[in-house]
């Protein structure tokens, strides 16, 4: 317990210093951060019998990760669209055209790289004060949410919101959470209210877009915990990796954030380009 304690807190240290620090440390922090998440996916599902085609995706990491910095969010999807042709062709043209290999290769693809590359599109966000709140979103809302939900769902218990898939988590649980996560957001809000120069303040959500983003973002969050728990018991591992003592691998730690990286750069996308 005490082990698990620390590298949380280690952890968390590290988020808020890279989140100050920005820019291409950043960036190159969260691209390094992708991989490992790509690499334990990818293996997680040869573990369990497929043959995933991983090089299109890796080396769309190569050359979408620096266009994502230079460019921004329009570099997204046509990349995405293109790496994804390129996978089912590869599977199509194999020696053993199958399905699953198929699915299964687009997987990490749509779980992990593109959400990966989200967030670091939202790296080049300007003025500099919304970047930190939209990036600030992206963290907050899935991790307090996440304290919530297991602060509330060990102390008042009830119906299971999805036991074939986590066993542990808890319709009071779920509710709790998305509580949690906007609180967050809410408590996110205010704070860039305060800190933020009165320019940025004119392009930073409105308060009703705070609670949006906090229930929306603390239900895409939960979802994609349930996500990557499906992964693994299909799987048959208990965590992703041993990467952080007591907590599992990068995914383990990623799993809700990364699907919340995809509710704030649609946020993006609508409200602030």
């Amino acid at each position: 317990m005490k082990q698990r304690v620390l590298t949380g807190a280690l952890l968390s240290l590290t988020a808020l210093v890279l989140l100050w620090i920005g820019g291409a440390v950043l960036g190159v922090a969260a691209t390094a951060m992708m991989c490992v998440g790509l690499w334990e996916e990818f293996r997680a599902l040869t573990q369990a019998g497929h043959r995933p085609v991983a090089w299109p995706t890796w080396a769309a990491v190569v050359l979408c990760a620096p266009l994502a910095l230079l460019c921004g969010a329009k570099t997204v999807l046509p990349l995405v669209f293109g790496v994804c042709l390129l996978t089912l062709a590869c599977v199509i043209f194999g020696r053993e055209a199958k399905l699953e290999d198929a699915v299964m290769s687009l997987l990490p693809l749509f779980t992990v790289f593109l959400p990966g590359l989200c967030a670091i599109s939202i790296i080049r966000t300007e003025p500099r004060q919304l970047q930190w709140t939209l990036l600030t979103l992206l963290v907050a809302v899935p991790c307090i949410g996440d304290i919530f939900a297991m602060q509330i769902g060990k102390r008042i218990g009830g119906p299971k919101l999805c036991p074939v898939v986590s066993p542990n988590k808890t319709i009071s649980g779920a509710v709790g959470g998305l509580c949690g996560s906007v609180i967050a957001a809410v408590l996110v809000g205010i704070a860039a209210a305060l800190l933020c120069r009165s320019q940025a303040r004119m392009l930073l959500p409105s308060w009703w877009e705070y609670l949006l983003l906090g229930l929306i973002g603390g239900a895409a969050s939960q979802l994609g915990d349930l996500c990557f728990s499906l992964i693994k018991r299909y799987s048959g591992i208990k965590d992703y990796s041993n990467l952080f003592p007591g907590h599992g691998g990068m995914l383990d730690r990623l799993d809700s954030i990364l699907f919340m990286a995809l509710v704030i750069y649609s946020y993006y996308l609508l409200a602030c380009l």
